[in-house]
């Protein structure tokens, strides 16, 4: 049985039919082994190498893998449950932004949080980054804490079973707080979103150089700072919540070159020298 990191590998290969043997039988009843080697041949044009990017557990003990092939413009995403059996596949052309991805902040910037957490969005694709798609938060992160593949304990539902929840949110620079929010209520129960206010809470921090920093989703009333402030690197500015658009209690951090959320272009951001944090990655 194909091992999951061999999947691009044999997918190169020309062996198509070994892949779809490995595939779950409700997508065999939906494509055919013609059907998909047609699209398997044409996806490869052109295509030299497939590069593994992220791997993303779930709590079932199933994997998701994420392959680009070397030019970015061709992603590969993949589901394989506990017993190797491919059960999601998609072969996806993606867009690129060369122009901007080699640009970083000139500020060095920390993580803005203690402790080891899991980049569950980030990356220069919208395979490992759905924000990659808008250009106002282009290069944003979000993080979680994971305990055994789980973000949480006990009931889903609940903010407070979130390992998240109520966390240190700290500065990760220098800067004034030019914007902030405090009153929007945590989202209950978890699942539901606030579209209406989609930061939620938030404070956003001015670095100079025309850099500024969004931290978004904080718990309701928990920030410490107000518009004005000046604050180090490594402040306590409030704790991690879930308000706004939000999915569940987690760290929400990008930069941008404008204080206005709408009409801002992200920076990809220099972590203090580090320049390739990626969804599947653990960081502190």
């Amino acid at each position: 049985m194909m091992k999951p990191k061999d999947l691009s590998d044999v997918l190169l290969s020309g062996n198509f039919e070994k892949v779809y043997k490995q595939i779950s039988e409700y997508f065999q009843n939906e494509v055919s082994l013609k059907q998909f080697q047609e699209l398997c041949e044409e996806f490869n044009k052109d295509i030299t190498k497939f590069i593994l990017q992220s791997e993303l557990p779930y709590d079932n003990g199933a994997k998701q893998y994420v392959w680009t092939d070397d030019s970015g413009t061709k992603g590969i995403i993949a589901v394989f449950d506990v017993d190797y059996v491919i059960q999601a596949l998609q072969l996806i052309p993606l867009a690129v932004h060369h122009e901007t991805d080699e640009i970083f902040t000139k500020t060095n910037l920390h993580l803005p949080f203690r402790d080891e957490w899991f980049v569950f969005w980030g990356g220069t694709n919208k395979l490992v980054n759905y924000h990659y798609e808008f250009e106002n938060q282009r290069y944003a992160y979000d993080f979680v804490i994971m305990n055994e593949n789980r973000s949480y304990k006990s009931d889903p539902t609940l903010n407070e079973s979130y390992f998240a929840f109520g966390k240190e949110y700290l500065a990760p620079a220098d800067g004034v707080v030019v914007s902030m929010e405090n009153n929007v209520e945590d989202n209950r129960p978890v699942g539901t979103f606030n579209e209406e206010q989609p930061l939620g809470n938030y404070v956003i921090l001015d670095h100079g150089n025309e850099e500024f920093s969004y931290l978004v989703h904080f718990k309701h009333q928990s920030i410490v700072v107000k518009q004005g402030d000046k604050v180090k690197q490594g402040d306590l500015l409030g704790l991690v919540g879930n308000s706004g658009n939000s999915s569940e209690p987690h760290i929400h951090f990008h930069v941008a070159d404008s204080p206005n959320p709408m009409n801002s272009k992200s920076i990809r951001i220099n972590f203090n020298g580090k320049r390739d944090l990626i969804q599947g990655n653990f960081v502190k």
